[in-house]
Formats: C-alpha cells, structure tokens, sequence
C-alpha cells in the first residue's frame, strides 16, 4: 500500500465518458454536520459487478468515516510528515475519486510512477500537492486506485472478507490522500492506529497482526 505524491494526476487516472459510474449522482455524506465528503465510484477495468458488493455503500462508508475521523484528529499535525497542512481549520467538505480498476490497469500504473512492474493492492494520487484547502470550496482530495484480482487474492489469502479489505485499502488510501504515511515507526505509530480507529467504527477487525511480547 503506497501514495503517489503526484499533484494533479486524477486528470491521468480518472476515465473517459463511457466509464461505469457505480453512484448517480455521487453520494455524499455528512458526519456530525461538519464534514462533508462526495464520493465518486468509476469502473475502469475489471469485472467488479461479478463479486456481490455494493461498492459505492463501502466506499462511501469508509471513506466518510476516514474523512471525518481523521480531520478531528488534531494531535495528527504535530507529528512532522503526518496530517495534511491544515493548521487549526481543517476542511469541512472533501471530494474523492475511487477508480475501480485491474490488475492489468494498476500494474501499469504502478509501473509508470513508481517503477515497480507489478500490480498492487491501492494506489493514492492526491490532487492538491502541498496545497492548503480552502473553506469556500471542497477540497479536492484526489484519486484512489484499486485492483480487482490483488483485493480478492488477498482477502482470500487473510481470511477476510473482500467487503472488509476492499473496505481497509480505502481507509488506508484516504489517509495517504489526507498526508499520513508509514514510511517511519513515527509516522506508521500515527497511521496505523488510527486506521483501526476508523476501522472500528465499520465494524472491521483490526487488520495488523498482533505481535505476542516476552
């Protein structure tokens, strides 16, 4: 699980007029009032409608709760490289793009801006780079990328259901579009944890192993 720090690449990602679009219009979804996120579902590539998923309900569930947990988060930006440049004014409506693609598809995503040819679980592009949202629009948050064939593999080779990974890929995809990362103990003691926060919230297990200690 990876972000692409790439501004502006929902351009390159996001599909031309005859996509597959799951949710008409987009949901939407409010959470206390306060945060407000649309969620945009496109088939790109794959045979998604072949699993029996409502993937724009997941979605929208689990990226909204990520949305709003995450921005009540303040201890978040203290942390250096953790929690987008928001400051004390988080913003109150996000707008995401959840590209439902192949193994094919992201391979080639992943090959083309990471150098890795091989496909992946979840790609996340943020749109905004370093930019700092503004309260008089939504923040255009970017786009998150998943694989088909990896996502059921893996929720076969976990024991999960392909409900509840499909479901975590998103909150961890959000959580990279918003400016969490892994890449230190540091920063992975802030991520990690919070993502079972709002995987909990889902009803989903925590999905990090459990490391027994003496």
């Amino acid at each position: 699980m990876k972000s692409l720090k790439r501004s502006g690449l929902g351009a390159d990602v996001t599909v031309p007029t005859d996509n597959v679009y799951l949710t008409s219009p987009p949901a939407s979804h409010v959470e206390d009032g306060a945060a407000e996120l649309e969620v945009d579902v496109v088939v790109r590539a794959g045979d998604w409608e072949r699993e029996p998923a409502d993937w724009s309900a997941l979605a929208d569930a689990a990226l909204s709760a990520a949305f709003s947990i995450a921005l009540k988060d303040k201890a978040a930006v203290a942390i250096e490289g953790d929690g987008a440049g928001w400051g004390d004014a988080p913003p109150r409506q996000g707008e995401v793009c959840v590209v439902l693609n192949d193994d094919d598809g992201v391979r080639a995503l992943n090959r083309q801006w990471r150098a890795k040819d091989r496909p992946t679980n979840v790609l996340s592009f943020p749109a905004m780079g370093d930019a700092v949202p503004s309260d008089a629009m939504p923040w255009l948050l970017g786009d998150i990328v998943l694989a088909l064939e990896t996502v059921v593999r893996e929720a076969r080779e976990q024991g999960k259901t392909v409900e509840a990974h499909f479901s975590h890929l998103l909150v961890h995809g959000m959580l990279h579009l918003l400016g969490f990362d892994h890449e230190t103990p540091r920063q992975a003691a802030r991520m990690e944890p919070l993502e079972v926060a709002i995987l909990a919230t889902l009803g989903i297990a925590d999905p990090y192993p459990q490391c027994d200690e003496g």
